[in-house]
């Protein structure tokens, strides 16, 4: 078996309806400029508030990717 080599970044997503969705919304993009996601794991959950009342629900992700041979 080859041995592989992982980078880790921290991504922030935002949904105005859910957790998961921001979560989603984070993945979704990373996934359009980097390759070979592997892993998402959620390191913080938090709520933006306006006069009290959720505005928006954000997700801090860590992410890994395997680093790859050029093309």
């Amino acid at each position: 078996m080859a041995e592989s080599v992982y980078k880790l970044i921290e991504i922030v997503g935002t949904s105005t309806e859910s957790w998961e969705k921001a979560a989603k919304s984070a993945v979704d993009r990373a996934g359009k400029t980097l390759k070979d996601l592997r892993v998402a794991e959620v390191k913080e959950l938090d709520l933006q508030l306006k006069n009290g009342k959720v505005e928006a629900y954000r997700v801090r992700l860590k992410v890994s990717f395997k680093y790859r041979d050029k093309d």
